[in-house]
Order: C-alpha cells, then structure tokens, then sequence
C-alpha cells in the first residue's frame, strides 16, 4: 500500500521565530493569535510545490520551543487550540499534510510535573517520571541532582524505562493525531533508547497507521535505529554536511562516498533529506560559493529520500548558526505577514519550484539509487535509477566547460548542450538530463 509520505516534500517552519513571538513566555500576558499569519503563507508553500508542513514546537513551553511545560496546550505567544485547528485545516484544504514535533526526550525545567516531583520528594507519584537522584538522608526540601539534555539546567531529561512516561508520550501523540496532525519528527530521537519508541509507536500506529514518524539522528547507525525503533525515517545529517562540505572544498569524491552510504540506506528505508533547518547555518551562508547553490539543490532533489526545505531557504535567505545563547536567532527570523512583503531572491525561488516540479514528475526518485558515471575532484555526473526510469544529473564545480557521457537526450533542469549522447555543461554549471 502506497502511503502519503512515500512521495511527501516538506516545506519545514520554525513557528516561534516565523511569528515573531517573545523570546520568553509571560504567563500573565495574554493569548497572542499569531499562528494565522503562518495561514497567509500555505499557499507560498503550495506554489513552491510541497505538500507537507514540517511545524517546529507548537506547544506551551518557557522559550524557544524545545523546554515543554505543557504538551497538551498551544503556546499562548502562537495563539490557542482555535488556531491550531484552523492551521491544520487550512493547510488540509490545500492538499498539505502537517507533521508536528514532538520533545519526548525531556521537557522544561519549569514543567509543573517537575516541580512537583521536586517538592513532593523521592515518593511522589511524578518522581518516576524523571531520573532524580537525592542525598541520602536528606533533609525535607532538599532538591536532587537530576539528568538533563546535553548538560542544559533548564531540559530535565525524562526516564525513558519508566511505564508512566511511555504512557504520557503515547497519550500526547495520539492527541493531537486525533486533532488533525498527519505525523510526528521526533525531537532528539538520538538521545532515546530505540527501545522506548518500539513500545509507544505500536499503539500510535494502531489507531494512525498512515502517521508518519521520522526521527532527529545526526550521528551512528540510522538503519540499525530505524530498525530497533520501529520510525518510518531518521533525518540524513551525513549527505547533509557532504553535500556543503564537498562543494566548498570542490572535493567531489567526498559527494560521490556519501551517496554510495545513502544508497544503502535506501536499502531499508527512506531518510529525510535536506540541505538546511532550523538548527544549522543555512545553505546560503554555508557555501562558500554561491554559484554552486543550485548545484545543493539538485542533489536534495535529484536523489531517494523524503526531500524537506526550510521555509527561507527557497527565497535565498541567509543566516548563520553560533554557539552561544540566542545564536540560532539568525536562522530563525520573523517573516512578514506575506510573502510578498519578504525580499528574497526571485532566481532562488524560481530554482527551487523548477527542481521540485521535476521532482514531483519523478515520484519514483522517492527510493532512486545513483551511480557515479564520471569523477574527478570538480565533476560528478551520476545517473539515478528506479523502476525502469533514469536520470543523469552533472555537477561541474571547475572554472572550465566540463563534458561527460551521459547517454541522454533532454535537458530536464539546468544548462547543458547535448550531442551525440555527450552533455557540455558550462563552468560552475549543472543540469538533469533526461
């Protein structure tokens, strides 16, 4: 059975930055009905050519989305449960899915369950819900160490072996399934033992068998993770850093590796693609050379996956990533009201429609493999293959006019002049050839 995200392209937004919401929650400030703004731009997502919305937290939390205090509520600076319905069903109505993202690795530090636990002491019934270590013999009111997230004070990590927190994660994604949700982008699925997610997905996929469920992995082994914990996807970080990597260096042997590793995950399952988020420096700025901004975009678009854009990416939007507190703002700026009120840059956008229209003519690159068919540290040509379809994309990143063997005879995106099976493609130039 063919299920919708088999050929899904996310269009990925950052609610809380896209918004412009407060950086940090006031309880006593009223309800602020923001999330109709991110209404006004569905159908720049349509236009583009997604047909899913990537949604980052939603849900009430102290700041920036990632320290939950409340997964059952909208987060009053994006508006309320009116509002997310209305979200959801506009985006439905335009043929996009919605996939939320779900912190289940820990939560706030300011989460009440936590503070409860705190004061309540080692017997109190919320203490199993996290990994809480008091002295021995301590006195009343004495606060223990506790597990964070990589060291933040302010993310209590939870205790993924306790029965009680595997029913809470089930009973919040069921919820919101329930509510018009389509899926769910595990936050920090790394940091949770494949284990747990094996015991809460089985019963979200009893009464949501077409929920798609991909979870955050940077590093290790994402087939083996796919398999343990029973995720549709994990997010492909390493043809990530060697799509940027290989083209600033104008090292294509490391592209060409990469993608052989891509090939076998293929194997197994579909990864979710990308060349930016909301966690990383985007494209934009990552390139050294922006001539080879397209070059990023065919590859995103041209090989097996689950393909996602973060929202400013196709409008050329720069940014960069720091370490340091606040240092994500600049990747996660406010947008206008419309998208006709952000300047970005037309070529940009014109790019990404071009390469997502061919891709939605070729939904069977969804599980493609490619095969390099010439090599060289500033030219790859590799043709795609699946069910009988071929395509043959060339990445020329050198200063001279490159020509390659492709064997084809249409010029499907880009620039190339074909002659007897040969494509010349200009310096910095790329094309796919059909």
């Amino acid at each position: 059975m063919t299920t919708w995200h088999e050929h899904a392209i996310f269009w990925h937004v950052y609610p809380l930055g896209l918004v412009g919401a407060e950086p940090v929650l006031d309880p006593a400030a009223p309800v602020r009905h923001r999330l109709p703004r991110l209404v006004g731009w569905l159908d720049h997502a349509v236009e583009l050519g997604a047909s899913a919305l990537l949604l980052g937290p939603v849900f009430t939390s102290y700041s920036h989305g990632y320290d939950t205090v409340d997964h059952f509520t909208i987060d009053p600076r994006l508006g309320d449960r009116a509002d997310f319905d209305a979200l959801v069903a506009a985006a439905h109505e335009r043929g996009l899915k919605v996939v939320l993202d779900g912190v289940f690795n820990h939560v706030g530090s300011r989460h009440p369950a936590f503070l409860r636990a705190l004061d309540g002491g080692p017997d109190h019934p919320e203490a199993g819900l996290f990994r809480l270590a008091w002295p021995e013999g301590a006195a009343a009111g004495t606060r223990p160490e506790y597990a964070t997230f990589e060291g933040h004070e302010g993310l209590v990590a939870l205790d993924h072996d306790a029965p009680a927190v595997a029913e809470l994660v089930e009973e919040v994604m069921r919820y919101w399934l329930r509510a018009g949700a389509d899926g769910w982008r595990l936050d920090a699925a790394y940091a949770v033992p494949p284990s747990f997610w094996a015991k809460v997905l089985p019963a979200v996929r009893a009464e949501f068998p077409e929920a798609y469920v991909v979870g955050e992995v940077i590093h290790g082994d994402y087939p083996g993770f796919v398999a343990a914990s029973g995720v549709d996807a994990v997010t492909q970080y390493e043809l990530w850093k060697a799509i940027w990597s290989s083209l600033n260096d104008r090292n294509l042997y490391e592209l060409d590796h990469a993608l052989g590793r891509h090939n076998a995950l293929l194997e197994t399952f579909a990864p979710m693609t990308f060349v930016g988020n909301h966690d990383v420096t985007r494209i934009a700025s990552r390139l050294g050379d922006r001539r080879h901004l397209p070059h990023a975009l065919a590859v995103l678009l041209t090989v097996g996956g689950t393909p996602s854009v973060y929202a400013g990416d196709e409008l050329g939007l720069e940014g960069v990533k720091e370490d340091r507190v606040g240092g994500d703002d600049a990747v996660r700026p406010a947008f206008p009201d419309r998208p006709d009120q952000l300047a970005g840059d037309p070529e940009v956008l014109r790019l990404h429609r071009e390469l997502i229209s061919l891709r939605r003519r070729h939904p069977w690159l969804h599980r493609a493999r490619t095969a390099p068919l010439e090599l060289s540290n500033e030219l790859l040509a590799y043709e795609v293959t699946a069910a009988g379809e071929r395509l043959v994309v060339v990445l020329n990143l050198g200063d001279d006019e490159a020509e390659v063997d492709a064997r084809a005879g249409t010029v499907l995106a880009g620039r190339a002049d074909l002659a007897e099976g040969h494509a010349r493609v200009p310096a910095h130039g790329w094309a796919v050839l059909g």
